[in-house]
């Protein structure tokens, strides 16, 4: 899993609707899911579609004229990647500086506060 490479943004987006619906997915079904404003051109997510696959995230397909796509790489895998990146670059890999900054910003809710106790919980047990 180390060697899954972080993506751009709006590749990033494509995988999204791709991990988010039943595989395979065509070419079509993408850029009808994906976000409308955007306004993406047919061709511009064909050319991330085919980055992903030079990339080892998706497998492609001929169905007749339709091309569908498979992701390769899942998405908790790929989250995994993000979020230790984003914690070694911006909070010194310490979940406590990075629980600490969005409490002090107030950007953690009372629920997500009790979801987080609840998960520490079960994990000293």
């Amino acid at each position: 899993m180390s060697s899954i490479k972080r993506l751009p943004d709006a590749e990033f987006e494509v995988m999204k609707v791709i991990w988010r619906n039943p595989s395979p997915i065509t070419t079509m079904q993408i850029v009808d899911k994906l976000d409308k404003d955007k306004k993406w051109k047919p061709q511009t997510v064909l050319t991330m579609l085919v980055r992903l696959v030079e990339k080892k995230f998706l497998t492609s397909g001929k169905n007749g004229r339709e091309r569908n796509y498979t992701p390769v790489i899942n998405e908790s895998d790929y989250m995994q990647v993000e979020t230790g990146d984003f914690m070694s670059r911006y909070s010194g890999n310490s979940v406590g500086s990075l629980i600490k900054t969005m409490y002090d910003g107030k950007d953690i809710s009372d629920s997500d506060l009790a979801d987080l106790k609840s998960w520490l919980k079960d994990q000293e047990e």
